[in-house]
């Protein structure tokens, strides 16, 4: 069963409850009102009534026993706001606001508690940069897997569709393709691309695994790299013919 008491108007920002409210729920009720006996704080005696109020309806219209209940939340609710003026120089005012907050308080004796409810911690910057630069090292151990998987030969037909372990004889200058740069470059070389005839024969899952290791996003058909290395192959072609 669930027993619940509130506080409304209480005299104090939310902001400075919450942190209180947050640390009770959970625990059994006598633990939480120790914990608010011996916190030094205006919030620590208001949630402390509103806990007290709620153990006596639970004694008293409920007939339960204080000592089976255990705070099933502590919340705490945005309540009106008075705003008040402090005059200020050259006969300017300055805005003072007296935040109210709503406290609520549940109690139960069931034995199931959900877990207290804790803030995400947001990553810090370093975390970030260690992630970026261990995503480098991510993408080298794929090329050296997908190497390391790759016959004898010169070429291997993966996934990737064909790729060269080594740079061949012949090699075209990738960067003609719009949206091709010398990153873009260096990482499809990376991967074994070196000519247009490569880009040109790809298939549907070769352009997906692309996409995937080098997080293209659909650049590769939004670019339309295939028909862009059949024309540059073709005019290839028939410059060495001529």
């Amino acid at each position: 069963m669930e027993v619940k008491s509130t506080y409304k108007y209480a005299r104090i920002s939310p902001k400075k409850a919450r942190d209180v409210a947050r640390a009770i729920q959970g625990m059994p009720v006598s633990d939480a009102l120790d914990a608010l006996a011996y916190t030094p704080r205006k919030a620590a005696e208001l949630i402390g009534k509103t806990l007290k109020s709620a153990v006596a309806n639970a004694e008293n219209n409920h007939e339960l026993i204080a000592d089976d209940l255990t705070v099933k939340e502590a919340t705490v609710g945005d309540g009106p706001t008075f705003k008040r003026f402090k005059p200020r120089a050259r006969g300017s005012a300055g805005a003072i606001r007296k935040r109210t907050s709503h406290l609520y308080i549940t109690l139960t004796d069931e034995e199931e508690i959900p877990e207290p409810r804790e803030r995400s911690a947001k990553p810090k910057k370093r975390d970030q940069k260690a992630s970026k630069k261990a995503a480098p090292k991510a993408k080298k151990e794929a090329v050296a897997e997908v190497k390391a998987e790759t016959t004898d030969t010169d070429v291997s037909d993966l996934a990737l569709g064909k790729v060269y372990d080594t740079a061949p004889d012949k090699v075209d200058d990738l960067k003609v393709i719009s949206g091709v740069g010398p990153a873009i470059e260096e990482k499809l070389h990376g991967f074994g691309i070196y000519t247009y005839e490569q880009i040109a024969n790809w298939n549907d899952e070769n352009i997906k695994a692309f996409d995937e290791l080098l997080s293209f996003k659909g650049r590769i058909e939004r670019d339309d790299w295939l028909a862009q290395a059949k024309d540059l192959m073709n005019n290839t072609d028939a410059d060495e013919a001529s």
